[in-house]
């Protein structure tokens, strides 16, 4: 049978909505997007941390003691004001979803420790080394690379407990990640997911863990029970009344 036009059902525990992004604030909080994000997932490059920072932020930092700022004044020379971390989601940074690596200076990150002077409330212990040994000068990543290294980011947020995630990342990641992962997918439904994202573009997804990889159970399932006497369901009633007659022969 051809299902290929036909709704699918999938439990909801096995899936997450994500929310890629490139760059924006007023809409993502307009919206009412920023009360509902749980985790906000960033590339460790300059640009997607002043960009995660900026739109999921909190309002003008206010020097307390007991909270850090999300980004500190003018940091990467941004001539920007910093940024608090009050009332944001958890800001977590991850090399998985870099831009694509190698050869172009733009794609090289610095030091983990300079972002973490810059950006104190951003947990980057994910990131396993100071230095960035994944650019390298003369070595451009191949789009196979890019798009296995993307496929493995999303198996990761399949082993996450947060079901709304945003992703600050870059058009070439996301390129080759997308078309790779969606080739079986109804050609309509590609070209409007794998199309190269613009600035500030925001495009909502949802994914299915079908390869069920996360450890989650449903918090809104019930395993309900077989109701006694009268209220018997027919087909359990028709079961047990041959079980009866069997046990009596």
């Amino acid at each position: 049978m051809d299902t290929g036009s036909s709704p699918s059902l999938f439990p909801l525990h096995r899936c997450k909505t994500i929310h890629l992004v490139d760059n924006l604030r007023k809409h993502v909080h307009e919206s009412g997007l920023s009360k509902r994000i749980e985790l906000v997932i960033t590339s460790p490059l300059l640009r997607a941390l002043q960009t995660a920072v900026g739109v999921f932020g909190g309002e003008g930092y206010t020097d307390r003691m007991d909270i850090l700022p999300l980004m500190v004044a003018n940091a990467g020379y941004s001539e920007r004001p910093s940024i608090s971390s009050l009332n944001c989601p958890p800001i977590i940074a991850i090399e998985l979803c870099r831009e694509h690596l190698g050869v172009h200076p733009c794609d090289n990150r610095r030091n983990i420790s300079d972002y973490q002077f810059l950006f104190p409330a951003v947990d980057f212990s994910l990131i396993e080394s100071d230095e960035d040994i994944l650019w390298k000068a003369n070595v451009r990543e191949l789009k196979e690379e890019v798009a296995a290294r993307g496929l493995k980011f999303l198996n990761w947020l399949s082993t996450r407990k947060e079901k709304e995630i945003a992703i600050v990342t870059h058009g070439g990641f996301l390129f080759h990640t997308l078309s790779a992962l969606l080739n079986d997918c109804d050609p309509l439904e590609k070209k409007e997911m794998c199309k190269h994202f613009t600035n500030c573009e925001l495009r909502s997804m949802v994914i299915v863990d079908r390869s069920m990889t996360g450890s989650d159970s449903s918090t809104t399932n019930y395993p309900g029970k077989i109701p006694d006497g009268l209220d018997l369901p027919s087909d359990v009633a028709s079961e047990n009344l041959e079980k009866e007659k069997s046990n009596l022969v």
